[in-house]
């Protein structure tokens, strides 16, 4: 079983670097998917995958410490216009490109409420006598 979730994180971490260069394919989604299958099958894979420079960039910064610029959230939603719109422009179906109009403000909604407006867990500190 080790070695089968080996060779699966080898594949999502392929395809998730590919995913760098080509807009169709989601690189974050397979680096997490690399984490998950290298976290059950090697103690050493993982720990060397979540420190990688490749994983600290574009799972670590934007989504667990929601630190991404304002470019780099225009280039995510414009990757993602570029995805939902291939099957719009490929097929002739309106109900099909009304719901993926619809998934796509859906998406936009709620990653911009995710890494923009949501605050994390507030903690009180006390600081000199007075709490913030």
């Amino acid at each position: 079983m080790k070695l089968l979730y080996i060779i699966l994180g080898a594949i999502t971490l392929a395809l998730g670097t590919l995913g760098i260069f080509l807009p169709f394919l989601p690189t974050t989604v397979f680096y997490l998917l690399t984490g998950f299958f290298w976290l059950r099958s090697s103690e050493k894979l993982h720990q060397r995958f979540v420190n990688s420079a490749t994983y600290k960039q574009y799972v670590e910064e934007p989504l667990v410490k929601k630190k991404i610029t304002n470019k780099g959230m225009v280039r995510m939603f414009a990757m993602m216009a570029v995805v939902f719109a291939l099957p719009g422009i490929l097929v002739d179906n309106t109900p099909m490109r009304i719901c993926l109009v619809l998934v796509y403000v859906a998406h936009v909604i709620g990653l911009t409420w995710y890494l923009r407006i949501k605050k994390g867990k507030v903690t009180i500190e006390k600081v000199g006598g007075i709490q913030e």
